[in-house]
């Protein structure tokens, strides 16, 4: 590690670089993914009233410390993304909520993008805005506990998207965001979503995958950014909602390959946000791209927040009786994914109902 260290080659390297490379492998071990508890007061708003809850702080407050601390969730959750209002707030126990996870063993993590903005000239085409005072905010979060961030960039397919513009722009936003990061101590979690809005095929979706990619790798590179302190958490390859679905193994199969065309070796960890698929479908396809006998020289898991947590919305229901119930449904779901990322999960649930919404906000 000495020699490693004494020439770092192209990356940025700064008194973090061990912390962030073991943070970064620590989030994707084996058996393991991520909470993406991270939405925003208005999304939860909408998932509250789906259930006929009010969306104030304590029930909000509520729903996060029901899973945060359902029995035996460390042993399937690695780290937990939250949004600003979660990493300051405390459960019951007057603990904040970083510290609760923290003595589970599980890393505390931020959203720090401050949502998209249409790029003027493009088919109704966004880039993500936060990065004015992103290092700042990023020191701050640091002293709060969290270690590691995600940043969303959002792109589309349809007859005139992606364009080149939307493809650069999004690229280097997200290189900026993981070297601001880095400097301040947080590995950053890389989203490039590609949603699956349309009617377009798969081999579309490949080929904007592998497009975006590459071009995302090209702007880390361009940044310096240290790729063993990164993970990715971009869509899988899929084809749009209105259009001709592939089997599970073919979807998977295009997903891994799209990765070996593009992403780095260095890199520890892919972790899939499950694009609002159901809970089920999500499952069964990060299952499948464990089970592919080929080279991931990643760990392949997830990063879902819609796929873990509807079950266990609907079982909780915003009564305080159904605590245990709604803990034991987002359980459930964890440990499907958990088995998932083995390549061990056996199906026992159909294919579930869908999750997608259109255009969908944080």
């Amino acid at each position: 590690m000495h020699l490693l260290s004494q020439h770092p080659g192209n990356a940025f390297t700064n008194k973090y670089a061990g912390e962030l490379t073991q943070t970064a492998a620590s989030l994707v071990v084996r058996g393991k993914g991520i909470l993406a508890a991270d939405e925003s007061t208005g999304t939860i708003g909408k998932r509250l009233s789906s259930i006929g809850v009010d969306n104030d702080e304590t029930n909000r407050r509520v729903l996060r410390e029901m899973l945060f601390t359902a029995p035996e969730v460390e042993q399937y959750i690695s780290g937990v993304i939250m949004f600003e209002e979660t990493l300051f707030q405390r459960g019951s126990d007057g603990k904040l909520f970083a510290e609760t996870l923290k003595a589970k063993g599980i890393l505390p993590g931020i959203k720090v993008d401050k949502g998209v903005v249409k790029l003027p000239g493009t088919s109704d085409e966004t880039t993500t805005q936060g990065l004015d005072d992103l290092g700042k905010r990023c020191a701050e979060y640091y002293q709060a506990g969290a270690r590691f961030a995600k940043w969303r960039a959002v792109l589309k397919i349809d007859d005139r998207s992606p364009s080149e513009l939307a493809i650069h722009e999004n690229a280097y936003g997200l290189a900026r965001y993981a070297v601001i990061c880095q400097e301040n101590g947080l590995v950053p979690i890389v989203e490039p979503e590609i949603l699956t809005d349309g009617t377009h095929d798969i081999g579309r979706c490949v080929e904007v995958t592998e497009q975006v990619l590459a071009a995302v790798y090209k702007a880390l590179s361009d940044h310096k950014v240290l790729l063993e302190g990164t993970l990715l958490k971009p869509n899988m390859v899929l084809a749009g909602v209105s259009g001709q679905q592939a089997r599970p193994d073919d979807a998977a199969m295009l997903t891994v390959r799209a990765l070996q065309r593009t992403v780095p070796a260095a890199v520890p960890g892919v972790v899939f946000l499950s694009g609002g698929q159901s809970e089920e479908n999500a499952t069964l396809h990060l299952n499948a791209m464990n089970q592919i006998p080929t080279k991931r020289p990643w760990n392949l898991s997830f990063s879902y927040g819609r796929a873990l947590q509807a079950s266990a919305l609907k079982a909780w229901g915003g009564k305080e009786v159904n605590l245990k119930a709604g803990a034991a449904a987002f359980i459930k779901r964890a440990k499907a994914n958990s088995e998932a990322t083995l390549g061990k999960y056996h199906s026992t649930d159909g294919q579930g109902e869908s999750l997608h919404i259109a255009d969908y906000t944080y």
